[in-house]
């Protein structure tokens, strides 16, 4: 009989083979539902995860979509490093994109070189402030950040809908939900000409150097660990829990800020109800499957990234719905989640004691 036994000690050697482990077994059963649904899997995979990164197109429309997911990850791994469970980088990504959206409109007629960095700064200062109210319940009403920041999430859905059905929405637009298109002068530069991929992924990388060097470099990086290791021995220290909850949440909200504005004033360049596809519910994936590490989140939002676009290659060459996309990130969740089991426990076989005779 099989059962699971407590380790001593948790294995390192698990912790890194966990991600790997859950990535095959969310492939394998991606070729079991392609064989459902009627499809060859080899072919299907291949059509999923190989075709999008064909031609260099691909290989750009890849940084285009991992670097919201790098941003709004690195924000959440100072959140997860001290076990604050912040599930609100989505809302504080939809508010960056929204406050900067807004900027952006009401600076269309404005030019300079100035007009951008105010459009930028606006959308990270939203998305903290946005995160700065789920500090203020945690540290002030000790009300669960879980709870609060999933439903500050759908607060700020309905004030994007509300901006782009209502004030905000374009007049000359045909009635359509959605804003104006924002000037050449609010509109982040492309590397390349032909192509989507703009400076917003110079951000995302700055940013995962950054808070790598404040985790592994500065007193700041290690009384957040010490605090997510353990609380009381942070209080012993002297470590002030509230005020690195509150530099954690402030920090999150405002890459996924950034991360937002990045998005409205590079990829889409308008205000519209779908300026996230879901980038900072995937990027809990992302820092989890990359081990809350910065050179990890940065492979774990590139595979990420890959999901949106094979879904998108699945619903052209495949006829299949781009919901695959959501389908394979909780798969992928589902066995990391249950792989890391293997970090602290471990499979053994007991052998049945003879039944005793009476």
């Amino acid at each position: 009989m099989l059962t699971l036994e407590k380790r001593p000690s948790d294995s390192q050697t698990m912790s890194y083979l966990s991600p790997l482990l859950a990535i095959l077994l969310t492939l394998f059963s991606g070729a079991v539902l392609f064989t459902a649904m009627g499809k060859d899997p080899l072919a299907s995979l291949y059509t999923f995860f190989v075709s999008p990164l064909s031609d260099l197109y691909g290989w750009t429309e890849l940084g285009t979509k991992a670097g919201p997911l790098l941003l709004c990850a690195m924000g959440l791994m100072l959140c997860f490093k001290a076990k604050i469970w912040n599930i609100g980088a989505e809302g504080q990504f939809i508010l960056g994109g929204l406050g900067g959206g807004y900027i952006a409109l009401e600076l269309m007629e404005a030019e300079g070189i100035w007009v951008l960095p105010t459009i930028l700064i606006a959308g990270a200062f939203c998305g903290m402030a946005w995160a700065a109210l789920a500090a203020l319940l945690k540290t002030r009403f000790n009300a669960n950040e879980i709870l609060t920041t999933i439903m500050l999430n759908y607060i700020a859905l309905n004030w994007l809908l509300y901006g782009v059905h209502g004030p905000l929405k374009d007049p000359a637009g045909f009635n359509f939900p959605e804003s104006a298109i924002f000037s050449e002068a609010a509109t982040l530069p492309l590397i390349f000409e032909d192509y989507r991929l703009n400076i917003s992924i110079f951000f995302a990388l700055f940013a995962m150097a950054t808070i790598w060097t404040l985790m592994s470099r500065s007193m700041m990086g290690f009384q957040i660990s010490v605090l997510g290791e353990d609380q009381s021995a942070a209080r012993f220290a002297g470590f002030n829990g509230k005020r690195l909850t509150w530099l954690a949440l402030l920090a999150c909200g405002a890459l996924a800020g950034l991360a937002g504005v990045s998005e409205v004033t590079g990829t889409v360049g308008q205000l519209t109800p779908y300026i996230s596809p879901g980038y900072g519910y995937a990027a809990i994936i992302v820092a989890f499957l990359g081990r809350m590490h910065p050179l990890g989140i940065l492979f774990a939002s590139m595979l990420l990234a890959l999901t949106y676009m094979g879904g998108e290659m699945a619903q052209m060459d495949l006829g299949l719905p781009k919901s695959l996309t959501g389908l394979f990130q909780g798969m992928l969740l589902f066995y990391l989640l249950a792989c890391d089991l293997l970090i602290s426990y471990r499979i053994v076989k007991v052998k049945k004691s003879p039944a005793v005779a009476g």
